[in-house]
């Protein structure tokens, strides 16, 4: 079975196939990715318009290469997947409406998936895939969550952000100290050549007693403190952002193995943009080995939204049998889901 996925969720473009067998597990075939960052920078962030109309000029071309790359065709084609939600509005109709326009003109059916269900499961397409069950922390855009799961499709939450999430205090952060954007990725460049203990920043809920994460205190904080530091921020800049950096990291490490604690398990999954820091890969590391904890990330440059994710999650919905058949079918009217807990997820 072929199934090609179409990722349009915000601000890249992808699109990937993954043949499954039924038995082991899906192989990516071929996948293709176009970034809108450079498109962006002049606004200082994702414009959603900007973001729609772009998906339509690049989805096709993306298409037609990832076909080529695997040298096949349309027509081999047994499964159109598409992110259905969560994400921008505009940006998730284009694919939907691409992909069911697809599946209706190949008389192929087609599958919604989850964003974040694609960040879960995309550590399965790396060299060392993890098994069930395990302890998921998945840290992409707006989304910081601490997952337990025992298989596709069941999914228990842990801890979630209560209000900004960590690549969103990355982000803020990197734009409070000047760095534009994408901020996160400029900060953390940046913090490797700063003293990440400079500034005494704190840990929100850092000792709450639960799961739950909260990272607008630290965005204050470090507000805060590029004010007092005034003129002198520009030469400062590499230790606030260490220090800065430090602090995310600490929270997710420390709450990560409370996760890992309470649940008993030990195998631990870190999915999404944030997961591809090399501070945050190397204190988990370290303190899982110490534990006797294997820890499982995807490969970095499927880290951030492509279109191999969702057609991996697709496959292995397909694949388990839960719910993904049902799903399946070849009806072509569609809706999307720019708000949609991944624990509504059956």
């Amino acid at each position: 079975m072929l199934i090609l996925g179409i990722e349009s969720s915000c601000d890249e473009t992808g699109v990937a196939l993954v043949r499954s067998d039924g038995q082991a597990l899906p192989t990516l075939l071929s996948h293709a990715l176009y970034s809108q960052v450079a498109m962006h920078v002049a606004y200082g962030g994702v414009v959603p318009e900007l973001a729609s109309r772009d998906h339509i000029r690049r989805v096709i071309p993306l298409a037609r290469e990832v076909m080529a790359e695997a040298q096949r065709t349309l027509q081999d084609v047994d499964v159109v997947a598409y992110t259905r939600g969560p994400g921008l509005a505009g940006a998730l109709l284009v694919g939907a409406g691409v992909a069911c326009a697809l599946g209706a003109a190949l008389n192929k059916p087609v599958l919604g998936v989850h964003h974040l269900e694609g960040h879960l499961l995309s550590p399965f397409l790396s060299e060392d895939p993890p098994e069930f069950p395990f302890v998921a922390l998945l840290v992409s855009g707006g989304h910081t969550q601490l997952m337990r799961v025992d298989g596709v499709g069941r999914y228990e939450l842990l801890g979630e952000t209560i209000d900004d999430a960590a690549g969103e205090a990355f982000d803020k952060s990197a734009k409070l100290m000047g760095l534009g954007y994408p901020g996160g990725p400029a900060l953390s460049k940046l913090a490797e050549q700063g003293d990440p203990a400079a500034f005494k920043l704190p840990r929100p809920l850092l000792h709450s007693g639960n799961l739950d994460f909260s990272f607008a205190g630290l965005k204050t904080a470090v507000m805060t403190q590029a004010k007092k530091l005034g003129g002198d921020l520009e030469v400062r800049k590499a230790d606030l952002a260490a220090s800065t950096e430090a602090a995310i990291v600490e929270v997710l490490l420390k709450k990560s193995l409370t996760a890992l604690r309470e649940t008993g398990l030990k195998r631990l999954v870190v999915a999404g943009g944030v997961g591809a820091n090399r501070h945050l890969r190397e204190q988990l590391n370290a303190a899982c080995k110490r534990q006797s904890v294997r820890v499982h990330y995807p490969e970095l440059h499927l880290c951030t939204d492509n279109g191999a994710m969702i057609a991996m999650a697709a496959a292995m919905r397909l694949q388990s049998g839960e719910g993904g058949m049902a799903q399946a079918q070849p009806r072509y009217s569609f809706d999307v889901k720019p708000r949609w807990p991944l624990a509504e997820l059956a």
